[in-house]
């Protein structure tokens, strides 16, 4: 009987410690998105919930004056859209699509942040059945430097 309750007990040490490996190795999670968004924005919504979809933690908090945030974190007017969001460092502004966010913070290029301009139909959170506008992720950088990032 006590043999038994020993080898139990081991291999609930055992159980226990491999769950803690697997953890360890795990890999990391992705740092937390915070979106500025208008309250009554359905497709800020929408890409709040593309971006949760694809794996991110996302915190979306309702401003009374977005543009006041792009001001505040650079973003270029050219480059407007209609939320804008923070992660790991740089800023994101409009419909980007997650993979494309999710380079940017592997990649750590030397940028202050990707954005879609505008509102481009069949970007995250804008769309609309099965049609899809061609569009471009624009790169920027604190000197104001504009590059397109990817094309989509």
């Amino acid at each position: 009987m006590l043999a038994m309750k020993v080898r139990i007990g081991i291999v609930a040490i055992g159980l226990c410690a491999a769950a803690l490996i697997g953890r360890a190795q795990a890999p990391a999670s992705r740092p937390v998105v915070t979106v500025y968004k208008s309250p009554t924005c359905g497709c800020c919504s929408k890409w709040v919930d593309h971006m949760k979809d694809s794996g991110f933690d996302v915190k979306a908090l309702d401003v009374d004056d977005i543009d006041l945030v792009k001001k505040t974190y650079g973003v270029p007017p050219a480059l407007g859209s209609c939320h804008t969001a923070l992660v790991g460092g740089y800023v994101i502004e409009g419909h980007v699509p997650a993979e494309a966010v999710a380079r940017l913070v592997r990649e750590r290029p030397a940028l202050t942040g990707i954005a879609v301009p505008g509102m481009p139909v069949g970007s995250p959170g804008m769309e609309m059945g099965g049609r899809r506008d061609p569009y471009s992720v624009m790169s920027f950088d604190k000197t104001g430097k504009l590059s397109v990032y990817e094309r989509r």
